[in-house]
């Protein structure tokens, strides 16, 4: 009797088309989705069966209204986004192949240099953590060496890669990033990690 939640506002478009319900091959009841849906814009939204869906006005008694609620420049960002993502042949392929190539090559380099690393990698997301074994929650994630990450993070920022500043947060490649940009990354990984 429980509902089913996707909250798709990091993996929706980032995985696949559908979000990870298509990847995993998942229905929810409800999926949320953040300013992906916008190009990037701020915008949110929800979606879902049609008779949870017929609580909200003007079928329903519940009300939801939002400040940027129907933004037309997020709405035609987001339509302009949908429209390259359908229509560039192979898209995610390459995306997939751009993020394995960038998540393989870190983990290679770290365990090069003598660091006990892992990864988690899905879609045009992907991890590292300082760890001798799998990270799969929240308490194998608390094993990480969070001031050997803080010491790869300032030594990747100043070589020009800004990755997100917790070892907790998932570094993604876009369709924009090219081959040569993961070599660039992974010359200045190599850098860091020699010296850490």
């Amino acid at each position: 009797g429980a509902l089913l939640i996707f909250d798709e506002v990091i993996t929706g478009f980032r995985v696949a088309l559908g979000g990870a319900q298509a990847l995993y091959g998942i229905r929810p009841d409800l999926t949320c989705l953040g300013k992906i849906i916008g190009g990037g814009l701020p915008v949110g939204a929800f979606g879902g069966r049609k008779d949870i869906m017929a609580h909200l006005a003007p079928e329903g008694g519940v009300y939801q209204a939002g400040t940027l609620a129907g933004n037309p420049l997020a709405m035609a960002a987001g339509l302009a986004t949908l429209d390259i993502l359908k229509n560039t042949p192979d898209f995610y392929v390459r995306l997939e192949e751009t993020s394995r190539r960038f998540a393989d090559g870190l983990l290679s380099l770290a365990k090069k240099h003598g660091h006990a690393a892992f990864g988690n990698r899905v879609g045009a997301m992907a991890t590292l953590f300082f760890t001798n074994g799998p990270v799969t929650d929240y308490t194998s994630a608390k094993t990480s060496d969070t001031e050997k990450f803080a010491r790869f993070y300032r030594g990747m920022r100043e070589r020009g890669v800004y990755l997100a500043p917790s070892q907790f947060e998932a570094a993604m490649v876009s369709g924009a990033h090219t081959a040569a940009d993961v070599d660039e990354t992974l010359a200045a990984a190599e850098a860091v990690f020699s010296r850490l």
